[in-house]
């Protein structure tokens, strides 16, 4: 097994339990600026001792700047939209949707760095398209009007999540092929971690728990595996190809799913399964 396929495991592994932290936050009513505050400053500080120690170097400075603003602002839009829509809707339905920007990634790939796109991708974008037309459909019958206003609202922070969880992979790359690893997380976290802490008020409403600590709390444990995943999916990146490595890796919601389902009682209803499954084999077609 290659090395970079090895990492990519490794960072499929992390991002899921990552996710899974996600659904305890929005269970526990945390103020997600607060969880991401918490989330970001870990890695950030992690990442920026372990530079340091190690006597790294960075040669373009202005690249580093450039690519982490780009990477910070949309996997913090990514990550505060995510958690926020896990309010709304059950992550069997929000996760399969969110991930499906694989497509878009896998797309940019081919065109920009020449992937060749086999039938099976093209077989699997088009899967994908079908999943969202499932997955809308289970948002219910149409006669809940409160349930179908939430998942509306939950629908349009999925897609702001869909849109920049695809920028921030497709960032990620230039920065694993452009840049030191470690200097591009501690100031991308940094920035992120700063951000959060300026939405901090915004995103207190009245359902969220005026006590912090558990979000604190989650960040902290959100950091620790989001730092060794993410640092895998570099490694990953500097040595496959984006395409494959981010269709892997995209597959971390299963992981989540499932465990959302084993701890928090989440049905699983007929067509959300059939959604699932739906993904995770347009997933694999791509990466064939």
């Amino acid at each position: 097994m290659e090395q970079w396929f090895v990492y990519t495991m490794v960072a499929l592994g992390a991002f899921g339990i990552q996710r899974f932290l996600y659904k305890v936050s929005a269970e526990k009513k945390c103020n997600t600026a607060w969880t991401t505050f918490s989330f970001m400053g870990t890695v950030a500080v992690m990442s920026a001792v372990l530079f340091f120690t190690a006597g790294g170097s960075v040669e373009n400075i202005w690249f580093l700047i450039f690519i982490s603003l780009i990477n910070s602002a949309s996997f913090l839009a990514g990550t505060i939209t995510t958690i926020e829509a896990l309010k709304y809707i059950s992550t069997s339905v929000a996760y399969p949707a969110i991930r499906l920007n694989t497509a878009i990634v896998v797309i940019f790939s081919i065109l920009y760095f020449k992937d060749n796109l086999s039938a099976y991708q093209a077989a699997g974008i088009i899967l994908a398209i079908t999943v969202i037309v499932i997955l809308t459909g289970s948002a219910g019958n149409g006669r809940d009007t409160v349930v179908n206003s939430r998942f509306r609202r939950g629908i349009v922070l999925i897609f702001t999540a869909f849109t920049s969880g695809a920028v921030a992979a497709i960032s990620s790359k230039f920065a694993a092929i452009g840049t030191n690893h470690l200097a591009f997380i501690a100031l991308s976290y940094t920035l992120s971690m700063l951000f959060s802490f300026l939405l901090r008020s915004h995103l207190q409403g009245k359902d969220e728990n005026p006590d912090h600590r558990n979000a604190l709390v989650i960040g902290l444990c959100m950091g620790f595996v989001n730092f060794v995943g993410f640092y895998a999916l570099l490694r990953a990146l500097s040595e496959g190809p984006l395409s494959i490595v981010i269709s892997v890796t995209g597959m971390y919601f299963v992981i989540a799913v499932v465990l959302s389902a084993i701890i928090y009682r989440e049905s699983l209803t007929p067509l959300r399964l059939a959604g699932i499954v739906l993904t995770v084999v347009s997933i694999t077609l791509m990466r064939m």
